[in-house]
């Protein structure tokens, strides 16, 4: 006999395959729930829990994935890609890109054409940097041993920007932190691409305090994805910009320091250097 469980999970498994084959129709809740003999309310929570994502973002997903393919490998235009989707406009289209992916139909398309990045190399107490900003934010920030490859990375991430050497005021409040500057930070633009998923472990992670840890199961918890510690580090080690969304403050359960996309060695200077100066302000601010 199946248990409970198995049947929730065949049901999930059977609306995925359902909304994969339907998803130029843009089914809602009621319709999909229908499909696998449930009740909205009773589907909507089971593929919650098991997907790690509502049934409407991973439509949207699935609606994304096959419009970025469309403008990446044909001559689609973005009204094209929008009804080939199944969305009722370009506008719906370009919310849904903006939204996951932090840029414009027309950006992705043109990889990147329209943006301007300035970039820099800077020198922090745990290695080199490349810190790079849009006129919305930090994009991209890493910690590297070679320069070439860095700027490689960066380009790569972004084909047919234009990037311009440069020093602006986003990157200077970002490299602030490493300075005198921590005690009073300034505000921090980010530009941010992602999914929704993603997006939502990145902005936990920004909620850990200076000189504090937390592990992967109750990161997951406090994103309301209690099962899905593993989905979790795989969002946390895709984070695109450095200790500004401050991965290195996760670790394990156990206690362990854990892996970091850096360097452990590098992830537990961190940590170390972030202790003594969160010491060094709880001492100033008792005298």
């Amino acid at each position: 006999m199946n248990t409970q469980a198995q049947i929730n999970f065949d049901k999930v498994a059977a609306a995925i395959e359902y909304i994969h084959r339907n998803f130029k129709e843009q089914p809602g809740l009621e319709e999909i729930a229908k499909a696998v003999h449930t009740s909205s309310f009773h589907f909507q929570r089971i593929f919650s829990e098991w997907a790690g994502t509502s049934p409407k973002k991973f439509l949207q997903y699935i609606s994304l994935e096959h419009a970025k393919e469309l403008l990446k490998n044909n001559d689609a235009s973005v009204a094209d890609a929008a009804y080939d989707t199944g969305l009722s406009g370009t506008s719906r289209l370009h919310d849904l890109f903006t939204t996951i992916e932090g840029m414009t139909p027309a950006e992705y398309k043109n990889g990147g054409k329209n943006l301007n990045i300035n970039f820099s190399f800077a020198e922090s107490p745990f290695g080199n940097l490349i810190v790079a900003a849009t006129a919305k934010g930090i994009c991209h920030m890493a910690f590297y041993e070679d320069e070439k490859k860095a700027f490689a990375a960066l380009q790569q991430k972004f084909p047919e920007a234009r990037f311009q050497q440069k020093l602006d005021l986003l990157q200077q409040n970002a490299l602030f932190l490493f300075q005198n500057e921590w005690k009073q930070p300034k505000e921090i633009k980010l530009h941010l691409k992602g999914t929704d998923f993603q997006l939502k472990v990145w902005a936990a992670l920004l909620k850990i305090p200076m000189g504090r840890v937390t592990s992967y199961g109750f990161l997951a918890t406090q994103i309301g994805q209690p099962a899905a510690s593993r989905a979790v580090g795989t969002a946390i080690g895709s984070n695109p910009i450095a200790y500004l969304i401050p991965c290195h403050r996760v670790i394990q359960a156990t206690g362990a320091t854990g892996g970091y996309r850096w360097g452990p060695s590098r992830k537990m200077a961190i940590l170390g250097w972030e202790q003594s100066r969160t010491e060094m302000m709880n001492t100033e601010f008792k005298m």
